[in-house]
């Protein structure tokens, strides 16, 4: 009775830690000893099968949450990659042929709405250790100590490349206008955008905008 009661709050630590925390368990060395106390756990409890289950779904749900995590990192691995001057691609193409923002989408609210939808993409891949890991760094830069082990903050700086981003596309697109009329219409657009960004809660692009 003890080792099922002591078996259920390990289970419950677990499943949290999994949940909260499942960077930690990206290596092999921490994903076997999580196998080996799961199987520990699931001897305490033989005749019931919910244990196994239980342990089952959540095994199950942190490999789905670090092959999200994995594939999300391909694909900004990608975006990183350098790229060819923006400037002077756009030189060599016909003026006809360039479009501007407002061709593309001219409301205000659905650019707001696409903005929105980017910012909520960019925040869901940002989990607690991220934060921690900037924690933890700070810590040891003020104890003046060199830790090999720091894991690269990705999903932050995704977040923050995507503010930047943002503020060059908006001053690009007022730039690259050469007649002063386009220009104060782009820029009331803009102001526009920016104000259904708020409208809506979404203060980050609203502020990137600005």
């Amino acid at each position: 009775a003890k080792l099922k009661s002591f078996a259920a709050k390990i289970i419950q630590l677990l499943k949290e830690w999994t949940e909260t925390f499942p960077y930690d368990f990206q290596d092999e060395k921490s994903m076997k000893e999580l196998k080996e106390i799961a199987h520990r756990i699931t001897q305490c409890d033989e005749e019931n099968g919910t244990v196994k289950k239980i342990i089952s779904q959540m095994t199950q749900s942190l490999l789905m949450a670090l092959s999200a995590r994995s594939q999300y990192q391909e694909i900004r691995e990608k975006f990183r990659q350098p790229v060819t001057d923006k400037g002077t691609i756009l030189k060599t193409k016909p003026q006809s042929t360039q479009k501007d923002i407002l061709s593309v989408c001219c409301d205000p609210l659905i650019l707001a709405q696409q903005l929105t939808y980017i910012e909520l993409e960019r925040v869901s891949n940002i989990y607690p250790e991220d934060l921690m890991q900037i924690v933890s760094h700070m810590d040891s830069l003020d104890n003046h100590k060199c830790r090999g082990d720091v894991t690269k903050t990705y999903n932050l700086e995704a977040y923050d490349n995507w503010f930047n981003c943002l503020s060059m596309l908006v001053a690009t697109e007022i730039c690259r206008v050469v007649k002063k009329k386009q220009r104060t219409r782009m820029v009331e657009f803009f102001i526009d955008v920016a104000r259904e960004c708020f409208n809506i809660g979404n203060f980050n692009s609203m502020m990137a905008i600005i």
